[in-house]
Parts: structure tokens; sequence; C-alpha cells
């Protein structure tokens, strides 16, 4: 038996356990959606981690990094900063709001400033923009699954949708936050366990600094890769995650007090840092091995990950597939998570916990039919998922920057960003030479401020 089923086994039985014992009290949307707002700060931490980083990092950055060099880093550190930066000013305003109003879902902001018609509309942009996002974590593990042959890539699909469904079901937010400590703490463990072995495997009497300044453009930003209009068109709407995507977002309801909210930030930016700069790294050394014939040629960059697995110890390699799929299941669980408070709280108007719970099981059928199809690389899958969500950038800023603004505003705004994001990305498109995330955030604030400016 492969021996990453063996660990498969484990993580499912433990998980599920863990799903089990956090259902006790689930009885009211609040304990549901949010654990009750009784998170504490290293948690709540590890849960935004592993919310956030997911199988994006160890699969599709890591192809990103050894495809196009540097750039990748500089990408992912713009993110991280972003978040940083929104992080420390608004999240202290959101919590405190969101306590002291009794909000649930993101849409709930919005319906008290804007009414309940526009969380009606966001609620089904944010589903249909995060649909690609959540397929990245679902196609992450696919790969790996049928790379490491524990199972072929459409049952990996199945197993984690499955997996996706039944937690999410069960547990709630509780249960995923209880995951995600101890997925958090894994996937770091293992990160730094991947990067040991890269290293000694390919630079054990090479030095890799030597190695890797041969390879000209890699180091240098920008490049045929990373031009100008690239970097822009990737990095915009992940600066502006934090505020704009709903999983995350939401995650701002749940510390108990500001002092745990304070320790979550700063421990999600030490947390971000570290594996951020690994995961570059991981890429980058594979990429130099390649070049001196230490590793294969991928051409497929989301291969490249898949393909390190398969030469590693296979103990070694099932430690870090699993690290992988775990934080593909806790990402994917939060997105699925939000996504049902948002259409059975905010689109039907439910207050009850049974519609969010079959509102979970259709959307991850819906996920995975469209993982099935694997329609683009996990990073632009990932990036068209934010780009999308930059048209609520203006409604969330507007709440605490900007008092006009009523319901032909944000219902206006919100399709106008739509609508150019999709049409734009889809067309590959780019008017002026200017990417579609780009006229995606100016096209949304320009109605915006139209709009509130008649009152509207």
């Amino acid at each position: 038996m492969n021996v990453f089923l063996y660990a498969f086994a484990g993580y499912v039985v433990l998980g599920t356990v863990i799903a089990l014992m956090a259902m006790k009290g689930l009885r009211t949307q609040e304990e549901y959606y949010i654990a009750g707002r009784k998170v504490s700060g290293v948690v709540s931490a590890l849960t935004y981690a592993a919310t956030t980083y997911s199988a994006f990092m160890m699969v599709g950055l890591v192809g990103l990094s050894y495809a196009s060099g540097v750039g990748a880093l500089g990408f992912e550190l713009f993110y991280l900063v972003g978040t940083l930066f929104l992080l420390s000013y608004y999240a202290p305003k959101v919590w405190e709001m969101a306590k002291e109003k009794g909000y649930i879902t993101p849409g709930d902001m919005i319906a008290e400033r804007y009414g309940r018609e526009v969380a009606v509309v966001m609620s089904v942009i944010a589903t249909v923009a995060l649909i690609p996002y959540l397929s990245v974590q679902l196609i992450g593990v696919g790969l790996i699954l049928d790379k490491t042959s524990a199972m072929s890539f459409s049952y990996g699909i199945a197993a984690s949708a499955i997996l996706i469904a039944l937690w999410a079901f069960l547990g709630g937010l509780r249960g995923v936050a209880w995951t995600d400590a101890i997925q958090g703490v894994f996937m770091l463990l293992m990160a730094i366990a991947a990067i040991y072995w890269v290293h000694c495997n390919g630079f054990a009497d090479k030095d890799f600094f030597a190695e890797v300044t041969r390879l000209g453009e890699l180091l240098v930003v920008p490049n045929s890769v990373w031009t100008p209009v690239k970097f822009v068109s990737l990095t915009l709407p992940w600066f502006f995650f934090a505020l704009t995507n709903p999983q995350v977002f939401q995650r701002l309801y749940i510390p108990k007090d500001r002092a745990s909210l304070r320790r979550m930030v700063i421990l999600f930016g030490f947390f971000g840092l570290i594996y951020t700069v690994i995961v570059t790294l991981i890429g980058l050394e594979l990429r130099t091995m390649t070049e001196i014939g230490a590793f294969p040629r991928v051409e497929d960059r989301d291969a490249v990950t898949p393909t390190l697995l398969g030469l590693m110890p296979p103990l070694l390699g099932a430690a870090i597939s699993l690290s992988i799929f775990a934080a593909a299941i806790t990402t994917a669980n939060s997105i699925v998570l939000t996504l049902s408070s948002m259409l059975s709280r905010d689109l039907f108007g439910s207050e009850r916990v049974g519609t969010g719970r079959v509102i979970i099981v259709l959307l991850t059928f819906a996920i995975a039919l469209f993982a099935y199809s694997r329609p683009n690389y996990i990073v632009e899958l990932s990036v068209l998922s934010s780009t999308i969500l930059l048209a609520q950038l203006p409604l969330i800023l507007g709440i605490f920057h900007f008092k006009g603004g009523a319901k032909i505003a944000g219902i206006s705004t919100l399709l106008a960003g739509f609508t150019t994001a999709v049409v734009l990305s889809f067309a590959k498109f780019s008017p002026l030479g200017i990417p579609a995330a780009v006229w995606t955030f100016l096209v949304s604030f320009v109605v915006f401020f139209a709009a509130s400016r008649l009152g509207i």
C-alpha cells in the first residue's frame, strides 16, 4: 500500500474526530460560522495563515519561482506587506464594529451601510469569484496524489471534495480553527524539511549562490516573464486580499479580545515572511538544479512540486504531500463556510444553521466539477478570483472613509467591477496595455464615486 495512503487515512480520522468534537453547541450561526467570537490570538493567527497559505504556495508559488525567478518572491512579499498594512489599520475597526453590532458575515456590514440588496449582489459575486480559487485547492491536491501514485487526479479531487464538505458540515469554524492550528504548524515544518532536503541533495558540494547567479534573468526584475504590466496585474488584487476576500475578512470577527486580535496580526506576519521565503527558495533551488543537471526539466510549472515529491524518500514525500493536502483542505473549508454563511444569511435571509449545511454540500459539488476541468495554472486562477473581488473594495473603504453612496451606488459598483474583470480576463484583453486588474480597480472606484455624487 502507498505510504501516503496510510498518512492520509490517519489524517482523515484525526480531522473527522476534531470535527465531531467541535459539533457540540453549534446551534446558532454565530457559533457555527465565527466560533462564537471566542478564538485566542495564537489560534486566530494560525487559522488566518492556514486559510491564506494553501496549495497556492507549495504547488503554485514553487512552480512560479521555478519558471520565472525571483520576481515571484517580490509578488508574494507585496501581498504580505499589503496585508499587514491593511490589517494594522482596519482589523481593529472591523473587529469592534462586528462585536458591537453582531455581524456574522461580511455582507452584514455591507447591508447596514448600503442596504440588503447590495449584500445579496455581493454574496452572488463572491461565490462566482471564489469558485476558481476553491478549485485551485482541489487541483493542487489532485496533482500531488496523481504524481505520488496515491490515486488518480480525478479521485484526488473527489476525496478532497468529500472531506471539505464533511468537516465544514460537521464542525463549522470551530472545528476548522482547531485543525488549522495543527495544520499551520505542520505546513511550516514540512516546508522547512523540503528546503533542507532540496539543499542537501542539490548543493552538498556546490555553492548555491554561485550557481544561481549564472542563471541570468531569473535573478533580475523585470525580465521576460516579470514585465511591469505582469507584475502589476498579479500584485494589485493580491495587495488588497485582506479586505476583498470574504473568507479572511470574516476571520477578523473571531478573536476574543483586542489583545488576541493584535497577537493574530503579529504572529501571522512572522509566519507569512518565513513561509514565503522558504517556498520561493525551493523553486529557485530546483531551477538551479535543473540547469546543472541535478533535477528534471519540468515544462508544466504546477508539476514541479509533484515531481520533487516523487524523488524524495517515501516517508518524507508522504509527509510533505500531506501538509499540502492539509493546507488545501483547510483553505477550502474556510471559503466554503464563509460562502455558505453569505448565501444562507445574505441571499436567502435564513437564520438556520441547517440551510448553510445544505449550501456547503451543493457548493462543494460545483467546485469539484470546475476543478476537474483544470482550466488554467494555479497562480492565474487564484489571481482571477482576487481580480473579480476588487469590485468590493470601494464599498468596504467607503464604510470607513466616505459618507456618500447608497443602494444604487453599491449595486452599480459591484456589477461594473465584476463585468470588467470577467470580460477582460476571459477575452485576455488589456485596453491601452493596462491589465484587467487595474481596469477593474479604476472602473469600480469611478462608478462608486460617480453614483455617490448623485446621492443614489
